[in-house]
Order: C-alpha cells, then sequence, then structure tokens
C-alpha cells in the first residue's frame, strides 16, 4: 500500500474506520477517560451499540457512495474500537503508531493486518515516552498542526493525549514541515471546559478554509495564529454549544464533499450555501457521546 495524506482534504482514495460492534459493558464513571464520555455516564445517557452500528453503517455507506476504498480492524470481543484515528496517523507517505492510553493499548493488535500492508518501511514507532493521538495531528501541505498540553499537570489529566516529547520526535522525522504546536484547554469532567484532541476545537475544510473554536486554544496568540494562516474570512467560528456538539470534527472525502451531523444546521448551511460545498448529512448523535465524530471514527491512507 503507497501510503499519500498531505493535507485533510483531498480526494480520499482508501481509509480504514472504526468497529462499531460488540463494545462490551457500559463503562463506569471512574473508568471514562475523555470529558463527554463523563458526562454522558453521569446523565444517563451513554449510547447504545445497535445506535452505534447504525450511525457507523450509514458513515460507511457515503464513503463507498464516492468510491472510497473501507478497511477495518479486526473485532475484538466487548471492546470499544470506534475511533480509529486515535491509533495510528499518516503523514505524507509514512503511518505513525500512536502511543495511546494504557486502556486502549489492546486496540492496535486489531490493525494488524492493515499495518502487515502498509509494511515496516513506512512505520514510525514512537519511544514509548512520545505520547500522541491522530485527533491532535492535522496534515496540512506544509504544515503539521499539533495540539498538545504542556501543562505541569500533564500526567494527571487523562485528556492529554499529546506530550511535547512527541512532537519533538516527529520534528526528527519530518524536518521539512512547519510544525506549530497549539496548547489545548484540558478538563477530564467539564467537556464545556476541555478539548481532547486539536480536531475538536479546528479542523481546515475545502482548499483555504477551516473551521475553529476560539476559545479551545490556552493562548490567543495561537488561535490568531490559525487565523492569519487560513485568514479571518475563510473562518468558521462555532459557538461553544457548537463545539460541545463536536461542530469542528466532521470530515472530509475531497475539498467539495464532506461529511457532517445532520444536525449542525448552522454550519452545514454555511457550508453549502456560503462556501459552495456538497454536505452529506447523516446521524452522528449517539457517537458524539463518547467524545469524538466523524474525523475520529477514521485514519485515512491514501488521498490524491
Amino acid at each position: 500500500m503507497n501510503l499519500n495524506i498531505t493535507n485533510e482534504t483531498s480526494t480520499l482514495k482508501s481509509v480504514v474506520i472504526g468497529m462499531p460492534n460488540s463494545l462490551g459493558a457500559v463503562p463506569s464513571l471512574e473508568d471514562s477517560y475523555d470529558a463527554k464520555s463523563y458526562h454522558s455516564l453521569q446523565n444517563g445517557i451513554y449510547p447504545k451499540e445497535e445506535d452505534i452500528v447504525e450511525e457507523m453503517s450509514a458513515f460507511e455507506q457515503v464513503l463507498k457512495k464516492y468510491g472510497v476504498e473501507v478497511y477495518k480492524p479486526h473485532l475484538i470481543k466487548d471492546y470499544n474500537q470506534v475511533f480509529a484515528r486515535d491509533v495510528a496517523f499518516v503523514i505524507d507517505d509514512k503511518m505513525i503508531i500512536s502511543n495511546i492510553i494504557q486502556d486502549r493499548y489492546d486496540e492496535q493488535d486489531a490493525y494488524r493486518k492493515i499495518f502487515a500492508r502498509v509494511g515496516w518501511k513506512k512505520i514510525i514507532n514512537l519511544p514509548d515516552t512520545a505520547h500522541i493521538e491522530g485527533g491532535d495531528v492535522i496534515v496540512w501541505n506544509d504544515f503539521l498542526f499539533i495540539g498538545t498540553c504542556f501543562s505541569e499537570d500533564y500526567r494527571n489529566f487523562k485528556t492529554a493525549r499529546t506530550n511535547e516529547y512527541a512532537i519533538e520526535v516527529l520534528k526528527e522525522h519530518f524536518p521539512k514541515k512547519r510544525i506549530i504546536d497549539l496548547e489545548l484547554h484540558k478538563n477530564d469532567v467539564d467537556p464545556l471546559k476541555g478539548i481532547l484532541h486539536l480536531d475538536c476545537t479546528f479542523n481546515p475544510v475545502g482548499k483555504d478554509k477551516c473551521i475553529i473554536y476560539k476559545d479551545g486554544f490556552v493562548d490567543e496568540s495561537d488561535y490568531r495564529l490559525l487565523l492569519d494562516i487560513f485568514g479571518e474570512e475563510n473562518c468558521f467560528h462555532v459557538t461553544q454549544q457548537e463545539m460541545f456538539e463536536m461542530n469542528p470534527n466532521i470530515f472530509s472525502i475531497s475539498p467539495e464533499v464532506v461529511v457532517s451531523d445532520e444536525s449542525f444546521t448552522r454550519l452545514n448551511y454555511h457550508l453549502r450555501n456560503q462556501w459552495g460545498m456538497t454536505v452529506e448529512e447523516i446521524p452522528y448523535r449517539e457517537i458524539s457521546k463518547m467524545g469524538g465524530l466523524l474525523r475520529c471514527s477514521t485514519l485515512p491512507l491514501v488521498r490524491e
């Protein structure tokens, strides 16, 4: 397999999507490892497996409608495998295997056949202490945007998934990229105050546009830098409630086509009527209750 991911929106050729089946028991509040799941468990609205299966099936149908080759990991019984983006990610022609949180170590075993298709020469295994997940990594041509947490309390946050050391390691592997680290607010129990991954607060679409939530960044200068790069007129600003609903975490099939949640009425209207995009709307409300949405559910392998 010849990997090729140089940005977030070029025409998608092949992708891995997560598995919605055999999720296992509903976790306890203490065992939740992101704020949105914590909120769902606390409020008794954690999703049912049959609803997740239905939503991911709708997503898969849209991908296949556009001729995308869809891969899946093998099934691990009684294990949540919905969010493929956390397991690994591709930059240019290399696949980086994430050092994911310990609760999810077994999940990577399910990707062995996919890793084998890639070939070991194209796979980067990070040092054990370099922590990173694909939701924090946004590839945008010459730029590599990486969400992180520089807090001295890093180890105390379950939602801090990418550390400074991992960024330094990526700089060594991709010396020609302009790597920009963006510090995110972290909160393990309140999804209105914390950002799990960068793609929950910022996501490029089209050829020169993005969706962004200003208050997800610790430093306003990081937010301003993104506005300078994309141009303020090319940025769709989401509200705190829209961030909570996960509006930034939509998925691009091409510069002209995105897959979005059918409930994102303001965003979808803007994408269609202001930016002239085709918006494939599907239901994804239940999956959002576990802290991720469409981008989180995917591991793109090849784009044009």
